[in-house]
Parts: C-alpha cells; structure tokens; sequence
C-alpha cells in the first residue's frame, strides 16, 4: 500500500463519523488530529504543512463555513476539503468561493476520498515552497542598494546590460558590475538563473513595507 504523507485534521461533531475516518485514514498512512468542534480546533491545533483539513458543513454553535472565514481573517491558509451529509447549493457555492479544494458528500468513497486529500496536499506543499521561496527572495533583495534593485527588477524582465543602461542612464559597464553583485547577492551565475528563481513569485511583495 503506498505510503501517504501529510497531516489531517479532522473536524466532524459527528462521534462515530470522527472514529471512522480517523481510524481510515491513519491506516493508509496519513497522521490525523480529530476534533469534535471547531473551538477546539481553533484552540488546539497548530498550523503546520503539509496539511489540509477536512470539514464538516453543518455543526451547532460555529459552522464548518464559519471556521473557514475565520481561518482566513486569520491567515490561516490550510486548504479545505468540506464533507457533509446534506447541503443545499448555496452552501456548496460559499464554500468554493472561500477556496475550498472540494465538498464530498457522505457517504464517499475511499479512493475519492485519498484523492482529493493527495491533491491538497500537493498543494499545500506548493504553497508552502512559495512562502519559503518568497521569503529567501526577500532576505536577499533587502541587501540590494536601491540602484541594484531597480536593475534586478530589469534584469528578470530579461534586459541586456546596454538595454539597461538606456533605462537607467548609467554606463553599460557599470550595469554590468551591478548585475555581478546582484548574482553574488542572490547566489545566481546568470540572468536566466534568477529569472528562474523569481517564476511565479509576485516582485511587488519583494518591496519592503512601511506602516505610517
């Protein structure tokens, strides 16, 4: 049997419901913190990843939509895979539009079930890549002095050093010694390197920002 790895929380009010699936799905691999309620989750688990969390729909006191507006004016980005017995559409159409991975209607099966899960662990595991990948970018742009941000920002559109020196003004030479120290800075031998570094990444969060 192959060996999932990925962490599962579970939050279901339903006893039985709780058993079932944790018992399944610690067998076929994956480590499961259960909880009847989302208090409890909220108080009780951590944020790690890779990790997705399963929901329950309806519950009383605090909905399996609520927990998921909550996490997100948190910050909490966990994805979500909602499970529920009934639901109506409106249900369903709130839970995709607050980025639900999917809503499985029990009972599901197995396979779907593993799936689904697999699936939002990859994803998970991507984002959390992205944040590291941010976040290495950062460490290393705020050591750039304001001339060699603006020609890294130029260099990852792909400009040449004589393009370069048109936008800026300065000597093609001295956009080249620039670029060297941006390479060293970023740990890079070429432009095509830090443009590889930089795919997908949104440059403006690189900036740094201030509050007033």
């Amino acid at each position: 049997m192959k060996k999932r790895l990925g962490h599962i929380f579970l939050v279901d009010d339903n006893h039985d419901m709780r058993f079932y699936l944790s018992d399944l799905l610690t067998m076929v691999g994956y480590t499961v913190d259960a909880y009847e309620d989302p208090r409890a989750f909220l108080s009780q688990s951590l944020d790690i990843s890779p990790a997705v969390l399963l929901l329950d729909v309806r519950m009383p006191g605090i909905t399996g939509l609520e927990l998921q507006a909550k996490l997100h004016s948190l910050g909490r980005k966990t994805p979500i895979i909602f499970i529920s017995g009934e639901s109506n559409q409106d249900e369903i159409i709130t839970a995709f539009r607050g980025g639900a991975i999917d809503f499985l209607l029990k009972p599901f099966n197995r396979e779907k079930l593993c799936e689904t899960l697999d699936r939002a662990l990859d994803i998970d595991r991507d984002r959390n890549l992205q944040f590291i990948n941010l976040d290495n970018l950062k460490r290393s742009f705020v050591t750039l002095s304001n001339r060699e941000q603006e020609i890294f920002m130029l260099i990852v559109q792909g400009l040449t050093n004589k393009a370069i020196s048109e936008v800026t003004g300065i000597q093609p030479g001295t956009a080249k010694k620039h670029r060297a120290t941006i390479y060293q800075k970023f740990d890079v031998s070429s432009g095509a390197d830090l443009i590889s570094l930089c795919q997908g990444v949104d440059l403006t969060q690189l900036m740094p920002t201030y509050s007033a």
